[in-house]
């Protein structure tokens, strides 16, 4: 939604101001400029990106759209799966607990945080590293090392719409320019004619120069912004996994080291320590309450 109302608010400001200068709308309306200009990002676009970069752009863009970000219920039942893994951890044998991260779709723990579950990447993150923990012959410094690696991985991974749209963004004033020269060219090709009809070709060219530019900066790299704050914000979910898991493997009860977990997420998402406490002990009862008191 706020980008929609940006996108409204910037669109309104630069056509209103413009009309209130005394321009005309009309001249504005450049279809083969457009086609140009946009054809050609779209064709770069496809040759710089591999397929897969091409289709995780739409999805990160509807994300973006949609402001998919973690909320708090997501935050709690991140920490609530934890805190459930690592009480059995420690109270249940090797096999019991592997019954829970090889197969976690049919197991009871993640089953009961289904926000969880239905992130496949978080999921496995979370199993993988708990199976090492069970196998019981890693460091801790060794894992931590091992989880930044795979955190950095991912982020590069998630980023890469992000690099891809801003390429994109980068070269669009360059192609408005492209566009700008082939009207000049066609205005030189009209010398021979009237002042009027020599004008409306050169204005026409400057709108390849305008779209160009106010495409890379008011639309297109704004959106690839967008994108940027958004997987980051879902990255942050492996770091609290990684910080709760390495604080248990260091020794701390699994209660304490959900707080190693829970100070990484931003002041501003934050759950304090009491819905943290209700998350774990009564598992949906927390997420219930906050969409109670959402709606």
């Amino acid at each position: 939604m706020s980008i929609l109302i940006g996108l409204i608010v910037t669109f309104g400001c630069v056509i209103g101001g413009f009309m209130a200068m005394g321009g005309h709308v009309d001249v504005l309306v450049q279809p083969w400029e457009f086609v140009i200009i946009c054809g050609a990002a779209i064709g770069t676009f496809l040759v710089a990106n591999p397929m897969g970069v091409v289709k995780d752009t739409g999805t990160a863009s509807l994300e973006a759209f949609r402001q998919k970000v973690p909320k708090q219920t997501e935050y709690l039942e991140t920490l609530g799966v934890l805190h459930a893994l690592m009480r059995e951890l420690r109270a249940k044998s090797r096999s019991e607990v592997e019954a829970h991260i090889d197969n976690p779709e049919e197991s009871a723990i993640f089953q009961a945080f289904p926000t969880v579950l239905a992130n496949k990447d978080l999921t496995h993150f979370i199993c993988d590293y708990c199976r090492i923990i069970i196998i019981g012959n890693a460091r801790p410094f060794e894992i931590e090392a091992l989880m930044d690696e795979e955190i950095q991985t991912i982020r590069r991974d998630k980023l890469k719409p992000y690099h891809a749209l801003q390429g994109m963004a980068d070269g669009l004033p360059a192609l408005g320019i492209v566009a700008a020269v082939l009207g000049v060219i066609k205005a030189m090709g009209a010398l021979d004619q009237s002042p009027e009809i020599l004008g409306a070709l050169v204005g026409a060219a400057l709108v390849g120069t305008f779209v160009g530019i106010f495409m890379s900066y008011a639309v297109v790299g704004p959106i690839a912004t967008k994108i940027k704050i958004v997987r980051e914000k879902n990255n942050r979910l492996y770091v609290i996994v990684k910080q709760t898991l390495l604080a248990y493997m260091n020794g701390s009860l699994p209660q304490v080291a959900l707080e190693f977990g829970r100070k990484t997420i931003s002041a501003y998402d934050r759950p304090s320590i009491d819905a943290v406490e209700q998350s774990t002990m009564n598992p949906g009862a927390a997420a219930g309450g906050i969409e109670k008191k959402a709606a």
